[in-house]
């Protein structure tokens, strides 16, 4: 059994699709980001950064923080949703960071600076919209003539799908990337990848959400 300590954003819903698609069991530990009681002793020492999604593995003892980090132990537990062969497990590997490092800290910063900053800074906005926008041209050539991001379905997926799907929140469009909206369809098809997005559910509040992140940073 895995106890996953979440919250429903799109970093702990990369790692409750990768459960379900896995059809691995496990607990769900919904961590109130709203204040900072969680941050314990014990949430502490299985998530030193202090920060969601994070796993402990009952059956081994092992835990693991990062959700990349998560994706790929959770991969290599099941030997599903990467290649066995180097050269295409290394191509997952590319996308699955090209995630981490990249549309999730500039999709996220635009979410930041759009509804959660106190002050409206229109060029920083402008700033994370215009890249989150290039990174997505790179994505969409990637899913040229394919139904996954890397033909089949793997972790990359688990880790982009959740963040794109949000794309409108972050205030952005995705009207010139077919590709995009085909393999969002395809996704949004998936009965376990649904389901990973229901644990924990994310109520679509918005004010409440927005309340939740000016907390978060400090801003309210």
């Amino acid at each position: 059994m895995i106890d996953l300590y979440s919250s429903p954003t799109p970093n702990g819903h990369k790692i409750s699709i990768a459960l379900e698609e896995m059809n691995l069991p496990y607990n769900l530990i919904n961590i109130d980001l709203s204040h900072d009681k969680y941050k314990d002793s014990n949430f502490l020492s299985i998530s030193p950064n202090g920060k969601i999604p994070a796993i402990f593995d009952n059956e081994n003892g092992i835990s693991v923080f990062e959700s990349g980090a998560i994706l790929i132990y959770l991969a290599e537990k099941t030997n599903t949703f990467i290649p066995s062969d180097k050269l295409n497990r290394f191509m997952v590997l590319q996308w699955l960071f090209f995630q981490t490092s990249g549309i999730g800290p500039m999709q996220g910063q635009s979410n930041v600076f759009l509804e959660y900053f106190p002050e409206k800074l229109p060029s920083v906005i402008k700033r994370y919209q215009n890249e989150c926008i290039r990174l997505y041209g790179v994505l969409n050539k990637q899913l040229e003539d394919k139904e996954y991001i890397c033909g089949d379905i793997s972790i990359a997926d688990f880790a982009t799908f959740p963040w794109v799907n949000l794309y409108k929140w972050a205030g952005l469009e995705i009207t010139d990337f077919s590709n995009i909206k085909n393999w969002l369809q395809r996704c949004n098809e998936r009965p376990a990848l649904i389901k990973g997005l229901e644990n924990p559910i994310w109520k679509n509040n918005k004010q409440e959400d927005i309340r939740i992140g000016k907390k978060m940073i400090g801003g309210g």
